[in-house]
């Protein structure tokens, strides 16, 4: 039962009301307060209705001892961030102030963070940001005292040494409570599985946002951050080794941290906004990845082809995709597969993300010359016998790799391209001959990353029921369920939990090689690869819905539909 069917049974809403408010697109909470600023119902007998009906008790924070010493061991992001306030500890309980019923996980968070066991009480929102700015007013003396007495201990460490230039600004950043809020936003980014952390200058303030899963997720921050904006980006820059007193051109750096004994590399991009200056972090966990081919989310036909194709003795084996779709993930799972103390691989990468044992890794430069077709060609005279070049960017780099899989060696790369077919007039047009390109690149690999159903909440549906689009199999499903998202506190409320890749593998079969030295469309090389067998990433898509791994708004927010295609097929289906 949500919140508006609570208030509905208890008298405190009529049916006309509650639609008004559904109209609003509100839930939990927020439809209370949408109810309160309305007139509809007021807020305590409403909050009380909420507490009866959740099991909790109601308080009235007004009135409330505050018992302000259980704040040195309570975690400071899930007072600002959850809005949840220790109250008092009576043995081993610990009794926390909460606005929002309906979300437990904040409060499993708080026990597992203190050791007690905690027990929530319901109490109006505003009384609780009454005393988190009281008590933890961003900027305030008392903060400062709070921080000073707690120590970042072993959460988070900065590998290497800081550097300030003893400037105003250079002091701020060094200041605790501005150390404690990078910390705490880092700490967090972490903890929730977030691939970048942006940190945006707008006319109001400051905004930070996490990219989890692939998608951003505005976090909730307390006002009083925005005074702290400039400090915490200078503060990002000393870290990054970036100058701070330089906010009219944008600056990469990257910062070596150890969160909770997890090294973790962060690769630090600003660029000033009309509001100030704007920062993106993408943040590359070591040890939360693992390079296994085999689990990637391959279907197992693509992988037995594909892993066959990375132990050709050369040749040139490209993998396509975004910004973000795993191509890396694919190409270190392909070298770590291949690996052994009988050939040599080399790799030259924009920049290094992660270090790779047995593998020779090159950072390329660019300012100083450095580039992936300067490398490349060093590369060859250090007798390797496999070489990844990070992506083909330009002419000079892809006559240096199509130079190098003539010599006898098998070279791996990416391009950034929609689909597998794009590849091969992709490089023609870059300025290659296209007998070149027919005649080295053996197999493309498309790619993108798409998100897993929480097995937790996710929920069966009849595929007859939804409102499925025209080239989804039915016939392939075979009676079987598909899955839709829900959300829990095992996932965040999202409905999905974790990333795996959908796959699109193109073989350079002898027709493609022929349409390739011809100049063939994309279309006609396309073509030609589903007549040999080629499944498409919406076929690959469609196949995860059918295992239950995905659902299928999903596959239609990543995949693109193709027309010429379906129509295609609808012809071959009424001819046979």
């Amino acid at each position: 039962m949500d919140a508006g069917e609570i208030l509905l049974k208890q008298g405190l809403l009529d049916s006309d009301q509650l639609s008004q408010l559904r109209e609003k697109d509100v839930e939990g909470v927020a439809l209370v307060e949408a109810a309160v600023t309305l007139g509809f119902v007021k807020e305590e007998p409403a909050l009380r209705a909420l507490a009866s009906e959740s099991g909790l008790d109601f308080v009235d924070l007004r009135e409330a001892d505050v018992d302000l010493s259980l704040l040195e061991g309570f975690p400071t992001r899930l007072i600002h961030r959850e809005m949840l306030f220790p109250l008092s500890r009576d043995n081993g309980t610990l009794f926390v102030a909460t606005s929002n019923p309906f979300d437990l996980y904040p409060i499993d968070e708080a026990g597992a963070a203190t050791g007690l066991a905690v027990v929530p009480v319901l109490a109006a929102r505003r009384e609780i940001d009454v005393l988190v700015k009281k008590h933890l007013g961003v900027g305030s003396e008392t903060i400062d005292n709070l921080i000073e007495q707690r120590s970042d201990g072993d959460e988070i460490e900065l590998l290497g040494d800081i550097e300030t230039d003893g400037s105003e600004l250079s002091e701020m950043a060094q200041e605790a409570s501005v150390i404690r809020l990078v910390n705490e936003i880092l700490l967090e980014a972490v903890e929730v599985r977030a691939s970048d952390v942006h940190i945006e200058s707008q006319s109001t303030g400051i905004v930070i946002r996490y990219r989890i899963d692939g998608l951003l997720h505005p976090q909730p921050v307390p006002p009083e951050i925005s005074q702290f904006q400039a400090a915490i980006i200078s503060r990002m820059k000393i870290m990054a080794r970036l100058n701070i007193a330089e906010k009219r051109l944008p600056q990469d750096g990257r910062i070596k941290l150890k969160v909770k004994g997890r090294e973790v590399d962060v690769r630090v991009s600003v660029i000033p906004m009309i509001h100030g200056e704007s920062m993106v972090l993408r943040l590359l966990d070591k040890s939360s990845m693992k390079f296994d081919l085999q689990n990637l989310g391959m279907e197992p036909e693509t992988y037995a082809t594909f892993s066959e194709l990375i132990k050709i003795p050369h040749g040139i084996v490209l993998v396509c995709g975004p910004t973000g779709s795993g191509k890396t993930t694919t190409l270190y799972s392909s070298l770590l597969e291949i690996k052994s103390p009988e050939n040599k691989i080399i790799t030259t990468e924009d920049p290094v993300e992660y270090q790779l044992d047995g593998i020779n890794q090159i950072q390329v430069h660019a300012r100083i010359g450095l580039t992936f077709g300067h490398t490349l060609r060093s590369i060859l005279r250090h007798d390797p016998d496999i070489v990844l070049v990070g992506e083909i960017r330009d002419l000079e780099t892809a006559e240096n790799a199509i130079q190098a899989s003539l010599t006898g060696h098998l070279v791996f790369s990416t391009l950034h391209t929609n689909d597998a077919a794009g590849a091969y007039p992709r490089m023609t047009d870059m300025g290659t001959e296209p007998f070149l390109v027919a005649s080295t690149v053996e197999a493309v690999m498309a790619q993108r990353l798409i998100r897993r159903l929480c097995h937790h909440c996710r929920n069966e549906v009849k595929a007859s029921s939804l409102d499925l689009p025209d080239d989804f199999p039915m016939a392939a499903l075979d009676g079987r369920p598909v899955y839709e998202p829900v959300g829990c506190r095992e996932c965040r409320q999202v409905g999905y939990l974790g990333r795996m890749g959908i796959y699109e593998l193109m073989v350079t079969t002898e027709e493609v090689r022929q349409l390739a030295h011809d100049r063939a469309s994309t279309w006609q090389l396309k073509k030609a690869a589903l007549a040999n067998g080629m499944a498409t990433l919406r076929d690959d898509g469609w196949k995860k819905v059918m295992a239950g791994h995905t659902s299928v708004d999903e596959v239609l927010r990543i995949t693109k539909g193709d027309r010429m295609l379906h129509a295609e097929r609808s012809l071959q289906t009424a001819g046979s």
